[in-house]
């Protein structure tokens, strides 16, 4: 095979993914979307706030260190012992469950079936806030994490593909593992939605917060439930994503590319946030690849905005989102 016909399919490949990292942030929008009619701006923050406080707990740092040591003039930072990763998945889980619970009892249980534009708004309010009290809470410096998953050049496909090829492809482990996490999160998520009680109630809070309340459906319970989906979602794309360029604050920022994904896959279909995002990770990179040295590079940057806009403009419920028509 041709050099450039091999080189291309592994940017194909590489595209896949990186739209599965995409993917997982645009989960935790439509989840979010789905239960509530809201659309989370804080997504991105939570996956922040998630990567921040894994590291945290698992380097026993102590929280609120740098208040703390202003405030007393002391100068302690750690407890002195480090966590598993395991247990400290599962106490950051912990600390997710209950930012649901506040953020429902201080926040959304004063907006109920108020217009979609005071609950976004809301949201924006809560990103900020966030992305301030992570900062005081773990400090903004640059932190690394590893929670024993593998990275670096897959050996075995590189081995076969240099075998049946003459050319080694080059694909991540980290990516690897986080394609199959997705499709487990995917699978898990449509059955739950389809086919429980919860998943149910969840879609009909969506339709009308007062519907729902009125044949006994508690939305306390329903958005508590929720945003605790929502943030282990927003933790496992802040493992992942952290687990490849380190935890930083720019990590919120990957909200950003989830917007895209959505656009076309449409703002209430699970399967379709893994669609969109692997059309938009598979379309920038092939493009970057096909088109970039022809116009200069960069074209990563702008490529699935573009793509947005014309999903917008053609079909602006996205592949898999549902037509809404509105009788006045």
């Amino acid at each position: 095979m041709p050099d450039q016909l091999l080189f291309g399919t592994e940017v194909f490949l590489n595209g896949l993914m990186a739209g599965v990292l995409y993917a997982l942030v645009a989960l935790g929008f439509v989840l979010i979307y789905k239960a509530s009619g809201i659309f989370n701006y804080a997504q991105g923050v939570m996956a922040l706030f998630a990567a921040l406080t894994l590291v945290g707990i698992m380097d026993g740092q102590v929280p609120f260190a740098h208040l703390i040591n202003a405030v007393f003039g002391t100068e302690v930072h750690h407890f002195g012992w480090n966590i598993p990763s395991f247990l400290a998945i599962i106490l950051t889980m912990g600390v997710m469950v209950a930012l649901a619970w506040i953020v429902q009892q201080l926040i959304f249980r004063h907006l109920v079936n108020q217009e979609p534009i005071i609950l976004f708004m809301a949201t924006i309010g809560l990103a900020y806030f966030m992305e301030g009290f992570g900062d005081i809470m773990w400090g903004s410096d640059i932190k690394k994490l590893d929670v024993g998953i593998p990275q670096g050049m897959n050996a075995l496909i590189d081995e076969v593909t240099y075998g049946a090829f003459g050319y080694g492809f080059f694909i991540d482990n980290l990516d690897i593992v986080a394609a199959v996490i997705a499709t487990i999160l995917v699978i898990l998520l449509v059955l739950f939605s389809q086919y429980t009680k919860q998943g149910r109630a969840m879609r009909a809070v969506a339709d009308d917060h007062q519907a729902a309340l009125s044949v006994g459906i508690s939305l306390n319970f329903i958005w508590v439930m929720v945003w605790s989906v929502a943030g282990f979602v927003a933790l496992v794309a802040g493992i992942m994503w952290g687990a490849k360029s380190g935890v930083q604050f720019s990590l919120s920022l990957i909200a950003l590319k989830a917007l895209p994904v959505l656009m076309l896959g449409g703002f209430t279909s699970i399967p379709g946030a893994i669609v969109g995002g692997l059309i938009i990770g598979v379309g920038e990179k092939m493009f970057e690849f096909l088109i970039g040295p022809m116009v200069g590079g960069a074209t990563e940057n702008w490529f699935a905005y573009v793509l947005a806009l014309l999903f917008l403009v053609f079909r602006p419920q996205g592949l898999f989102g549902e037509k809404i028509i509105e009788r006045v």
